[in-house]
């Protein structure tokens, strides 16, 4: 008799376990449903404006086109081997790494001296906080067309700043020498509002603890600034600097609307030669090949950054 309660209750705890595995199934199940529903929207549209375009572009060259971007005929790596042997593309490349080392630093130390000037608890400092971080609401095309006014060779007010100084006029978009200096000017004021408002939020998520505790050892305000308060904010630098090396690949607009990519290819960024290539000369093929060039130098230096630098940066 005991042994059959104790099988009657054997079977009915393992049928108990049993619908408490199929109930925390299901229960999984509707949870990665619910996920999967939730995420479908964006995956339908990183699939159509992401996924596909990259699909496409690696089809594209290893193929030549016609005007129409027909597939005309298969050549394999020819697009790529045609483009490592163009002066084009080094001088391309060649100029996006001068516009990258001109930009980036001097757009994160602009944003990182206002920050700091401003990160005082003075009466009327929120003024000079939204005029600092205006920067950040301006579109490209509306900075660049500001910034051709201030570039004008007879009207412009650097120009006019000039001549008060007694000094030449410089043709500022015109110069070869001048144009790529001018570009980088206006891109790194473009970015520092962004760069601004990151690193002034991490200036204000340090303790005033900290700030407190400087001073009671004797820190001055220097010492404090770059011993201190610069390693604590060493991720917000780091994002930044990795977010601004990617863009500065990818920098186009401001380019486009005030020199083409002139005078002589000295602002010939890497994506202004994939649009001429692409939407001027209608070399689709060469033009996809580029696009994944710029593809693969922006994985790596994202690699080396996270490789390298990212050992320097202080997480608290």
């Amino acid at each position: 008799m005991n042994t059959t309660h104790r099988e009657v209750y054997g079977s009915m705890g393992t049928q108990k376990s049993i619908v408490r595995k199929h109930t925390k199934r299901l229960s999984i199940l509707k949870e990665n449903a619910a996920g999967y529903a939730f995420l479908a929207p964006s995956l339908v549209l990183f699939s159509v404006f992401l996924f596909y375009p990259l699909i496409q572009s690696i089809y594209l060259s290893f193929h030549l086109t016609d005007p129409r971007g027909n597939v005309a005929a298969f050549v394999g790596l020819d697009n790529f081997t045609q483009l490592f042997a163009s002066p084009v593309f080094w001088n391309s490349l060649n100029v996006t790494m001068k516009f990258t080392l001109l930009t980036v630093p001097a757009g994160i130390v602009a944003g990182l001296l206002l920050a700091a000037l401003t990160h005082t608890k003075l009466k009327g400092m929120s003024i000079f906080r939204f005029i600092f971080s205006l920067p950040v609401a301006l579109s490209v095309s509306t900075s660049s067309v500001i910034w051709m006014m201030l570039y004008h060779p007879t009207t412009g007010m650097f120009n006019y700043f000039l001549s008060k100084l007694g000094a030449a006029p410089v043709q500022w978009l015109i110069d070869p020498t001048w144009a790529l200096i001018s570009i980088s000017i206006m891109t790194a004021w473009m970015n520092s509002g962004f760069n601004y408002i990151l690193l002034l939020s991490g200036l204000q998520g340090i303790g005033d603890d900290i700030r407190d505790s400087a001073r009671i050892d004797g820190s001055g305000p220097f010492r404090t600034f770059f011993r201190i308060l610069l390693p604590l904010l060493s991720p917000t630098v780091f994002f930044l600097t990795v977010v601004s090396v990617m863009n500065a690949f990818q920098s186009f607009g401001q380019i486009h609307i005030l020199t083409k990519g002139g005078p002589a290819g000295s602002t010939e960024v890497f994506v202004y030669s994939i649009y001429k290539e692409a939407f001027v000369n209608y070399q689709f093929g060469t033009g996809s090949a580029l696009a994944l060039v710029l593809f693969a130098m922006i994985l790596l230096l994202t690699w080396i950054q996270f490789r390298f630098v990212e050992k320097k940066v202080h997480y608290q």
